[in-house]
């Protein structure tokens, strides 16, 4: 006998109305009200990995793609069961154990960010690290949810031993006094937040070029357009290849299928558009693993090409390392 859906909704209703529901609404155990700490580990060769989350964020979807119709946006976040109401904007940052160095690629939002955000901190913690074992921070770019995790707000160090690393065509712009007084107004605190963070260790900050390894295993790719010295990083040990895409697509449910498209943090628009096609198809061609700093957490899985565009495909949960 086959049970249609209307009669199997009618059995959830009886169910709900039994004696048995209320006795689970007297349930001895509170609601819990909060998630876990969140951290996810993963094997890239001898590299040990671990995704850290920082919560996150939400925006009006409105003007959020600058070259697309509010109605495509809706239309690709519904087929992906996501709210088109609105944009949601994870935060994952990496730690990498290469059994030498402790290094961070980006740091999260600090205590700067917004109020569903600084979880940071929390889950680094709870997943047994300690912030003064860090060796090394490499950053992709410098907007705030990046590199506001190194100083918080009273101007603490977070990680007094490690050695800050990033680009140098992202450095050479943002701390370019010229760049500076001809950015928009609206760009001001964005230049005045980098001289926050790196204003008192400027002299100590070792600045990479593309290409070159900051750390062994670690090399930096030119992914610019986001912004002018946009980073994303090849980690690679053994067999193991992990492309780090930081912000080459944003959240990949938009920019992996719409890689045409634009958001509106991303500078040049058309480099962007150069760098987030050249990243995906190296991805999806090489089968690399990649992790995203604003996809669903942990953030990390496989690129597949879609038509003429790419989808992100999960990695399923891997209980051992």
């Amino acid at each position: 006998m086959q049970l249609s859906r209307r009669a199997a909704l009618a059995g959830t209703a009886a169910v709900a109305l039994s004696p048995l529901a209320g006795r689970a609404a007297q349930a001895a155990q509170a609601l819990s009200g909060q998630q876990a700490p969140a951290y996810y580990r993963f094997k890239v060769g001898d590299l040990e990995v671990t995704a850290i989350n920082d919560g996150f964020a939400s925006r009006p979807l409105d003007g959020f793609i600058k070259n697309a119709s509010l109605d495509d946006v809706k239309a690709v976040l519904g087929a992906a069961f996501l709210p088109t109401d609105k944009m949601t904007i994870p935060f994952t940052t990496l730690v990498v154990n290469t059994g030498q160095k402790l290094v961070l690629i980006d740091s999260g939002n600090g205590n700067t960010g917004a109020p569903t955000t600084g979880t940071w901190m929390t889950n680094f913690k709870a997943a047994g690290f300690d912030p003064a074992n860090v060796d090394a921070v490499i950053i992709s770019h410098f907007h705030g949810d990046h590199i506001n995790g190194l100083r918080l707000k009273d101007g603490t160090e977070v990680f007094p031993k490690a050695e800050l690393m990033v680009p140098a065509t992202e450095w050479a712009f943002w701390m370019s006094d010229d760049k500076m007084n001809a950015a928009p107004e609206g760009m001001k605190p964005a230049f005045a937040n980098v001289r926050r963070v790196f204003g008192p260790k400027a002299k100590d900050v070792t600045q990479f070029q593309w290409g070159k390894e900051p750390i062994t295993g670690i090399t930096a790719l030119d992914a610019h357009g986001h912004t002018p010295g946009h980073t994303a990083f090849a980690v690679a040990s053994g067999t193991g290849k992990l492309l780090v895409m930081s912000d080459t697509t944003n959240n990949p449910v938009l920019f992996a299928r719409k890689p045409e498209w634009t958001a509106v943090f991303d500078m040049d628009g058309e480099e962007a558009i150069k760098s987030r096609r050249k990243m995906l198809d190296m991805a999806a061609t090489d089968r690399m693993q990649v992790s995203f700093y604003h996809a669903a957490f942990p953030a990390t899985g496989h690129i597949a090409k879609d038509g003429t565009g790419f989808q992100m495909v999960p990695m399923s949960f891997q209980a051992a390392l």
